[in-house]
């Protein structure tokens, strides 16, 4: 990969020549070429602009709110359709007690603020982990990890539950207990037709299970996405071959909004938010600290991909069944 740096930021976007970009530093990465017969004919500026958020959440919800504000105003500013942000953009609790005496429901006043910010900024939101109240709060006393997806005019168009929880106990990362205060999700929800394409929702352990984003990909799915907060033992090890296997298995678009940094003395996440095209290709990532990275996303690549690598038609379920069902 090759990066440059360009300033000042209000001459970022017509400079670009590269498919990605990171914030604040404002590095653009150049993907790998792509193999001639997939090359396209149409100008950069015609394809949707994306931006991938990086944050550390604290237990302090105000001044998350606040962070993932200020991101989301400058990736509207920049000409983005959509935003992502990670896993747990709300807070991130010391423990099980703390997140869920901090959680609330979707029609609380955390979800209102995000409705407002989308409506004012023009702009699609994946918020990628709300600690979620559900309707069986009063019976459970327990949350859901709770992908939502809202439209330009702050409308909920989607949810996701996330349905593998990370009970994991890593060497050198500290144990893990989701189940200790959520219940995993029922089901999946098929892809949502966005300014950017057709969207599958997931949550972070959920990359790990390749037979979710094979449904997804058979549903329709043109983008995948991963919002994340992983540790800093896993997220070197598998964090970017996950991300890169689920595109080049499912020929999607893969975006990762991650977690990154210290989060209080209990507990810090790797970071390194990214988007990858269906060709496996890094072309958008952040390294260090909060900020963001923005990518454009080129269906007709995509579908050109596909035509020449028809790997879902070659499946063999006859051999050794459907390993991604595809959704009702």
């Amino acid at each position: 990969m090759l990066g440059f740096i360009i300033r000042p930021p209000h001459q970022l976007l017509p400079l670009l020549l590269c498919p990605g970009l990171r914030i604040p530093r404002l590095s653009v990465l150049c993907a790998q070429p792509r193999p001639r017969a997939m090359a396209i004919s149409s100008s950069s500026w015609e394809l949707p602009l994306v931006a991938v958020c990086q944050v550390t959440s604290t237990p302090d919800k105000p001044e998350n709110f606040k962070t993932c504000a200020e991101l989301v105003r400058e990736a509207a500013r920049l000409g983005a359709c959509l935003a992502f942000l990670p896993e747990a953009f709300d807070f991130i609790a010391r423990d099980p007690a703390e997140t869920l005496r901090l959680s609330e429901p979707l029609g609380g006043n955390l979800l209102g603020e995000y409705t407002q910010l989308a409506r004012e900024c023009g702009l699609w939101l994946s918020l990628g982990g709300f600690h979620e109240r559900g309707q069986d709060w009063e019976q459970t006393q327990k949350i859901y990890n709770c992908h939502v997806l809202l439209n330009n005019e702050g409308s909920v168009v989607a949810t996701y539950r996330k349905t593998h929880l990370c009970d994991v106990e890593i060497p050198g990362q500290g144990p893990m207990r989701e189940s200790n205060s959520t219940i995993p999700g029922p089901s999946l929800e098929s892809p949502v037709s966005t300014p950017a394409g057709k969207i599958g929702l997931a949550i972070c352990y959920d990359m790990r299970f390749p037979e979710l984003s094979l449904a997804l990909a058979q549903a329709g799915a043109e983008i995948l996405t991963y919002p994340s907060a992983f540790g800093s033992v896993t997220g070197p090890a598998h964090w970017e071959v996950l991300l890169r296997a689920r595109a080049i298995e499912t020929q999607c678009y893969v975006v990762a909004a991650a977690q990154c940094g210290r989060h209080h003395e209990k507990r810090a996440s790797y970071g390194h938010s990214m988007v990858v095209d269906p060709w496996g290709t890094v072309v958008a990532r952040c390294s260090e600290g909060p900020g963001l990275c923005l990518a454009r996303i080129d269906l007709n690549y995509l579908r050109q991909l596909r035509q020449h690598l028809p790997v879902f038609q070659h499946r063999r379920p006859d051999l050794y069944g459907s390993l991604g069902h595809p959704l009702s």
